[in-house]
């Protein structure tokens, strides 16, 4: 067996070694500690380039990598899976952790214990949600994740954090249980948990156990969105992300998109064309309550005064923009949503880093609207004394300035940048007539969400607008923040991505396409999973 057929399961291994020896020393060798960390997510980095070329091998016909753990065959043993979608996903959360982990480096890492050590096995989770190709192993990566998720979500210290941190932890308890509840219902009528074996048994469910099958699947559809954080469920989410620390702010942006990706998963692959009586199982619940999320996630962002939860309520908007496409189940418009879903997943955890930047600028005192100071704790100034590593940038001002101008940009949807391509994409593939319309007439609910998706653009933009008039054009104080180069090139980093993926719309449309007739088209995706080869038993020397 070739190294290079060990690259799938690396982005789990990676973390999963590093977490664990990180765990080896103490607190008091923190440099030793960031170094380790370091090294491992720009390696992670690496892997995750280096599979995301191998899942776009032009081959000819489309492929998916198959590793068999202990050498047992599906669906009775383990198996990771790696295509298009899963290469995507493990890119996009190796490109945040980068910025997020050397982000921290300038202070945030000191601020509690086992920092390090949980963000490793928060993107052990993470990974091995993308690659798992059953779902008791998706519970187990799960629950890693929400595990690591809970200590960082309560790193730091100050009242609001430890309040909305003890909320995101019952919440997140709350859709756990009903994971397990509805995998539990699933397996007692399909006898399987293998995501390929599940696409070839549930057509043949028999009539009186669909009922069950369908419970199953809903209740483990909600359970996934509260995470993604569709309306109702999301009433949780924006409060807790803006309270968490600014690192971890910015790699929970894709903790929401886990919940999205296993939704865009299942559907298509459980439910999709081929299911049966069972086809389309949940769409309009999607389409709908995607639309729902967005009116209300653009309600929030006009109404948030505080930038963090401008950008908590900007999740918002993304998740139930993914939704409402993923209800839509057209080719056109899932690739036209995975492009959206890079451009705002890079774009909001920018934004998360700039805002903890730009609002050192401002005075909490003399500005009611400055919540977030209560986020960082009343020992904000006593962590601000810290030896902070790096250099402090010059025209700080006119830096933050063109970042924040690109972050809202780039949420409003205008052009020239990712954002507007994205939505774009979304909106020409929504008014084709061959796609939804009967007789060549668009329907009314196409119509709503093209209006809103035009809405929340243009909420989006009158929000950063008037923040932006606030901090820069006319603040209460002209004090002008410390901001090290170690915490400026994060985001510059992101925006940066955001401006590739722009000159480079063609490549990448081409990818999100691909990756899109994959999912509507899983037949390849199963017959490669249940027919993954064992590796041969080594050869063995006779004894005469």
């Amino acid at each position: 067996m070739l190294l290079s057929d060990h690259l799938i399961i690396l982005p789990i291994l990676l973390p999963l070694a590093t977490g664990a020896l990180l765990l080896l020393f103490d607190e008091r060798r923190r440099v030793l500690k960031a170094l380790i960390s370091a090294v491992s997510v720009l390696m992670l980095a690496i892997v995750a380039v280096a599979l995301l070329r191998l899942a776009d091998a032009d081959t000819g016909t489309p492929t998916t990598g198959v590793y068999l753990l202990g050498n047992w065959p599906a669906p009775f043993g383990i198996v990771l899976v790696l295509d298009r979608l899963s290469a995507l996903m493990l890119t996009l959360t190796a490109m945040l952790a980068c910025a997020s982990l050397f982000y921290s480096l300038a202070r945030w890492h000191k601020s509690g214990p086992h920092f390090h050590t949980l963000f490793q096995f928060l993107l052990m989770g993470l990974n091995g949600a993308f690659l798992t190709g059953d779902l008791f192993n998706l519970f187990v990566f799960f629950e890693v994740l929400l595990a690591a998720s809970y200590g960082l979500v309560l790193h730091g210290s100050g009242t609001l954090r430890v309040r909305a941190g003890l909320h995101y932890i019952v919440i997140n308890l709350a859709g756990a249980s009903l994971f397990l509840i509805g995998v539990s219902l699933i397996y007692g009528v399909t006898g399987t948990l293998n995501m390929a074996d599940l696409a070839v048994r549930i057509p043949a469910v028999p009539e009186e156990n669909r009922m069950l099958l369908e419970a199953g699947g809903a209740i483990l559809g909600v359970a996934f969105l509260v995470k993604a954080g569709m309306w109702p469920l999301s009433f949780w989410l924006p409060t807790a992300y803006m309270a968490a620390a600014a690192p971890v702010a910015a790699i929970f942006v894709i903790l929401s998109k886990v919940g999205v990706y296993i939704i865009l998963r299942l559907s298509l692959l459980l439910f999709g064309a081929g299911a049966g009586a069972s086809s389309g199982f949940g769409e309009q619940w999607l389409l709908f309550g995607g639309m729902a999320t967005i009116a209300f996630g653009a309600i929030g962002v006009l109404a948030s005064q505080a930038m963090g939860r401008l950008a908590g309520f900007s999740i918002l908007v993304s998740s139930g923009t993914l939704l409402a496409a993923i209800g839509l189940a057209e080719i056109e418009v899932t690739s036209g949503a995975l492009f959206y879903m890079v451009s705002s997943t890079l774009t909001i955890s920018a934004f998360f880093l700039l805002i903890e930047l730009v609002e050192r600028a401002q005075d909490p005192a003399a500005d009611i609207l400055a919540v977030t100071r209560e986020a960082y704790g009343d020992d904000l100034d006593d962590e601000e004394e810290e030896e902070e590593v790096g250099v402090a940038i010059p025209a700080t001002l006119a830096i933050l300035g063109i970042c924040f101008a690109g972050c809202g940009l780039l949420l409003a949807g205008m052009p020239p940048l990712s954002g507007f391509i994205a939505k774009f994409a979304l909106l020409t593939a929504m008014m084709n007539p061959e796609g939804f319309g009967a007789g060549g007439v668009i329907p009314a609910m196409i119509w709503a969400l093209v209006a809103l998706l035009i809405l929340s653009g243009l909420s989006a933009m009158i929000a950063m607008t008037r923040a932006g008039i606030r901090t820069f054009w006319a603040p209460i104080e002209g004090t002008v923040p410390r901001v090290l180069l170690i915490e400026i090139v994060p985001v510059a980093f992101l925006l940066l991505l955001c401006l590739a993926i722009t000159v480079q719309g063609g490549p990448v449309m081409r990818y999100m396409e691909a990756t899109a007739r994959s999912l509507h088209a899983p037949e390849n995706y199963i017959r490669d999973v249940l027919s993954a080869p064992r590796m041969p038993a080594p050869a063995r020397e006779a004894h005469q």
